[in-house]
């Protein structure tokens, strides 16, 4: 039988624990041709929903493109990864897509060729004589073209948004800002995994996007969604797991969707058919993950200055950590609040660290408890 706990990757609904109203919300924002800010800590599971999402949306009614800026670095390749995915929303055949790329992206010179499994795909040829600046209006300018032409809604998905903090200037936000506020029948969803950039970006009044659109940061799943969810996994298996069991997972993981969907993975893998689940397949699995990292960690760890190797290990034994009380910083050989700010700073920037809810957790759970199980014996990690 097939493991049916899924991490990494985009997954189908089958693999989803929950998120009915999430799906509701961003179902009703689209409706209603909202533009949303949707942002959370990485590896939630946010691409894997919105796509949920815009399959489950009438073909007939509405058109919508999914944009990944993730391998983007200026607006010349916002404009053409963004043109790619319009057109190849619009299309299915190769005649039909380069018809279409030439009618809405002309400038970026079209071309048409099969990828390795014979779909068709977009390619374009950049010129260089023409001003960035140009190429990307006449890629912004075409959504509501597209959606006036097809007489059908239009939804645009930039995944990965806070990659154009990347570019080295703030055009590509000051046109969009620009676009958002003209077009009609046009909804965008905005995507971000670093929710310290994303919030700097939505809530800065001093940046081109505020505030242009409604935010919807996406949280934990509860463990009350995950007991149905596990349970019934387990039994489809002839397997048994314990609500304590369930609990302790989702201590371990906070309820986050990649974290304990790779921890039931492994525990499902490590208990027979027939089986229970017993506290020490739990530990196994969990001590197995860890040491698939440990070579991983300990060069991370290592890359640590004093202060920040503290800081970690003081928020690794926090539930809730409040790193600039007194006490943390104290018992932590912190120094000061600015010290515990420069850390935090370093932390955010390099991603292991996020926000959360005016306190501050580590990123990777199993990392964290990689942190917990050896803070107590820096002379071995």
């Amino acid at each position: 039988m097939q493991n049916p706990f899924k991490y990494g990757g985009v997954v189908g609904e089958a693999a989803f624990c929950n998120r009915e109203q999430e799906q509701q919300d961003l179902r009703r924002a689209i409706e209603n041709g909202d533009n949303l800010f949707v942002y959370s800590e990485r590896r939630l599971g946010k691409t894997s929903l919105i796509r949920l999402v815009l399959e489950d949306l009438p073909k007939d009614q509405y058109v919508s493109a999914y944009v990944d800026l993730w391998p983007t670095d200026s607006e010349i390749s916002f404009a053409t990864v963004m043109a790619k995915a319009l057109a190849e929303a619009m299309s299915t055949t190769a005649d039909k897509l380069l018809e279409t790329a030439r009618a809405f992206f002309g400038r970026l010179a079209p071309s048409v060729t099969l990828d390795d499994q014979g779909k068709p795909q977009v390619l374009f040829g950049i010129n260089r004589s023409i001003d960035a600046a140009v190429e990307l209006n006449e890629v912004l300018e075409a959504p509501a073209k597209i959606a006036e032409r097809e007489n059908r809604k239009l939804v645009i998905v930039f995944d990965e948004f806070q990659q154009i903090l990347e570019y080295g200037n703030d055009h590509a936000e000051r046109s969009l800002r620009s676009a958002l506020q003209m077009h009609e029948n046009v909804a965008y969803v905005f995507l971000g995994s670093r929710k310290h950039l994303i919030q700097k970006m939505f809530l800065d009044k001093s940046r081109p996007l505020y505030p242009a659109g409604g935010h919807y940061p996406l949280g934990m799943i509860a463990e009350e969604h995950w007991f149905p969810f596990m349970s019934k996994r387990f039994l489809n298996a002839d397997k048994r797991i314990t609500q304590a069991q369930i609990e302790k997972i989702c201590e371990l993981t906070d309820g986050h969707p990649f974290y304990t969907q790779h921890l039931c993975h492994v525990i499902w893998e490590c208990c027979d058919s027939g089986e229970k689940v017993t506290n020490v397949i739990l530990d196994t699995a969990v001590q197995m993950l860890i040491e698939r990292e440990s070579y991983a960690y300990t060069a991370l760890w290592e890359s640590f200055s004093l202060n920040q190797r503290r800081f970690l290990k003081g928020l690794a034994g926090e539930r809730i950590g409040k790193p600039f009380a007194s006490e943390f910083i104290q018992i932590n050989q912190l120094g000061s609040a600015s010290n515990v700010q420069r850390v935090i700073d370093a932390l955010l920037e390099r991603d292991i660290v996020d926000r959360d809810n005016g306190s501050f957790v580590i990123t990777d759970r199993f990392f964290r408890i990689w942190v917990q199980k050896f803070r107590d014996l820096e002379g071995n990690i």
